[in-house]
């Protein structure tokens, strides 16, 4: 797409971060501007996250050259932010391969770099395994692997999220030595919330802290314009405070910042000093720019967080058009519309704002919608709180995201039995960001729980019927999953309505097997009909639509009048199908000589690649369906004999 490929004379030298040593302060400075020109080449051609990576270009170099990597293990919190490390660290001949089927995966992962010494893609986990490597160091773990320094790069979004502050609660108890790179962009997917965000911005570059803080000295008259005036207004503001130190010296570490994470000459001075002096756990608080050396990406609203491929001159993204809306946007009218008329509705997101259609939401009602920062655990309890107050919170999250507020789900939610109403959208398997963000587990972890109630959409009219009975249900939880991207196209009715719990419907009656589905797996159900239909196999469809409490009498309707029963999920073992051959057994089914199949996911995490290759690995599409069906029949045996 992007036939001419900056020049980096520089940057051809580099196999490792070895390779680096040789070249001069200046030298690295070149040296990262053709870094971003490679990164920003890089995304053009595959999509993926752009603003992130170029905002911690400079550090990322000097960090490299400063370090002796991998022995000094550098942890990157998120990682989506770490395209110019793998540049840097060996595999710049495979970025373009990046986030697709065989390809690198857009996070760091142990298994494909030893430059990588912990996997990440959920926030705000570096620090607890940078101490855990501290640890390991100083007790003698793992000899072999030389462990050095444990360095921590952690996005300011990224402290918005609790398991943070533990760690470096812990850290400062331990006084291990161990370096936290404070990556403060003001900016971590969306516009960063909370008291901490209001922190940051009012913290100042202070008296020189001995040797350390002398690093850093003029650190304010070495920041960017637009952040030195803030800065020295919250020096004069604090000169007639008595203040006790940082929040971070609180805590155990020195404080060294806030420094200019775009300048070379700054970021190498401090870093050099940090390695051969610092004592105990630090924090170096550099400020950068997401987006940073990309005009496009600096003047776009997300920074160019993650985007399609694109043209490098014009920054235009090519992103393929669709003839239905998204499930995500179906899901944020409805709710939208609810609550225009019933006032008690609120909303509550995990800085996700975008990602779950509640900006929309927040435009209609600023004041009944809640972004809390990356912090699910207090997004589940919140909304308990809110539902034990009367209201009608709906708690928006991701799948994969929502099992970081599972223990609050169990004993703040389903205990006591509030009327959360829980959103969960990229359930199933969501293409390039690989088995870190599948939504594979949450049938499975909350159709366990007492009580509550789980839903899941077949098409963007079902989730129009789902959220409206999520508001008429207000005396027990309820969840309700719905898949990434569009949708399959169907009518979509004005307004939902309420179902009737835990009772499914039928699609179409057939014979000898009948397959119940939950979920977005239902067209593929279809799809196998009818090529079975063209074999004289007339199979029985029905959409379980609740996981829990299950249609008990569909389902042994069903059993009775078929020979094989099959259940098809976008879930993990142990979900629907599970609660589904209890019911079957608890009844006896099975000793009538009922055939029973379960479709779900493997037993395995699926790596990156598109959607559909994804669920070709899953064994769950059409033609799978198909497959399974012939096989409990036999048909495909007979055939098998008579070749």
């Amino acid at each position: 797409m992007n036939a001419s490929r900056p020049n980096t004379p520089l940057l051809d030298q580099v196999q490792s971060p070895e390779d680096m040593k040789q070249f001069s302060d200046a030298q690295l400075c070149q040296l990262a501007d053709e870094l971003r020109q490679e990164t920003i080449s890089v995304v053009a051609d595959t999509g993926g996250h752009l603003g992130a990576g170029l905002g911690v270009v400079e550090l990322t170099t000097a960090i490299h050259a400063v370090f002796d990597t991998p022995k000094d293990r550098l942890i990157w919190d998120v990682s989506h932010q770490c395209y110019p490390h793998k540049i840097l660290t060996g595999r710049r001949d495979q970025m373009r391969t990046i986030r697709q089927g065989g390809g690198l995966s857009g996070f760091t992962k142990r298994n494909e770099s030893p430059f990588d010494p912990f996997g990440a893609a959920h926030s705000s986990t570096s620090i607890s395994a940078a101490l855990g490597f501290a640890v390991a160091r100083d007790l003698g773990g793992a000899p072999e692997h030389g462990l050095g320094d444990a360095i921590a790069v952690i996005g300011d979004g990224a402290l918005s999220g609790g398991m943070a502050y533990e760690a470096m609660n812990n850290a400062g108890h331990l006084g291990k030595r161990l370096i936290v790179v404070l990556n403060d962009n003001d900016m971590s997917i969306a516009p960063p919330v909370g008291a901490m965000s209001s922190y940051l911005s009012r913290l100042y570059a202070g008296e020189p802290f001995q040797e350390l803080k002398a690093a850093a000295k003029g650190a304010v008259s070495l920041l960017p314009e637009p952040f030195q005036d803030g800065a020295k207004r919250a020096r004069d503001m604090l000169k007639h405070m008595t203040v006790g130190g940082t929040l971070f010296e609180q805590l155990g570490f020195s404080y060294v910042g806030p420094i200019d994470g775009h300048d070379m000459e700054q970021l190498l001075n401090v870093l050099r000093t940090v390695k051969t002096r610092a004592q105990g756990p630090i924090l170096i608080h550099a400020i950068t720019q997401k987006g940073k050396g990309y005009a496009p990406a600096e003047s776009s609203a997300d920074k160019y967080h993650g985007v399609s491929k694109f043209d490098v001159i014009s920054g235009k993204q090519h992103k393929a058009p669709s003839n239905a809306p998204s499930y995500t946007s179906i899901f944020a009218q409805s709710l939208i519309k609810a609550a225009e008329k019933d006032t008690k509705i609120t909303a509550v997101t995990a800085a996700m704002p975008d990602g779950t259609g509640l900006d929309l939401f927040a435009e209609r009602f600023p004041n009944r919608c809640f972004d809390v920062g990356i912090a699910e655990q207090h997004a589940v309890t919140f909304c308990g709180g809110m539902a034990a107050g009367g209201l009608k919170p709906f708690c928006a999250l991701y799948s994969t995201f929502l099992q970081r507020g599972y223990d609050q789900i169990v004993h703040d939610v389903a205990i006591q039995r509030l009327p959360v109403r829980f959103a969960i959208d990229r359930a199933g398997l969501v293409g390039a960001d690989g088995a870190t963000h599948a939504g594979s587990f949450d049938i499975a972890f909350l159709a366990n729980l007492p009580g509550f109630v789980v839903m899941a959409a077949a098409d963007e009219a079902e989730l129009v019927h789902m959220v409206a009975t999520a508001v008429a249900l207000d005396d027990r939880p309820s969840a309700f999953r719905f898949p990434r991207g569009s949708g399959t196209g169907v009518d979509i009715p004005d307004k939902g309505s309420v179902l009737e719990i835990g009772k499914g419907r039928m699609i179409a009656k057939g014979s000898k097997v009948a397959i119940l589905s939950f979920g977005a797996r239902l067209s593929e159900v279809e799809k196998a009909c009818e090529h079975l239909g063209a074999k004289g196999i007339t199979p029985t469809i029905a959409d379980a639509r609740f996981a829990k409490p299950l249609d008990r009498d569909m389902i042994l309707q069903l059993a009775a009048d078929h020979e094989a029963l099959i259940t098809v999920e976008e879930g993990a073992v142990g979900g629907f199908g599970s609660h589904v051959m209890q019911l079957l057994s608890d009844e006896g089914v099975f000793d009538h000589g009922l055939k029973f199949r379960s479709m779900v996911f493997p037993d395995t995490f699926i790596d990156q690649d598109s959607p559909a290759k994804m669920y070709a690995a899953a064994a769950m599409n059409a033609d799978d369906i198909e497959a399974k069906v012939l096989d409990v029949l036999g048909v495909g045996q007979i055939n098998a004999r008579a070749n």
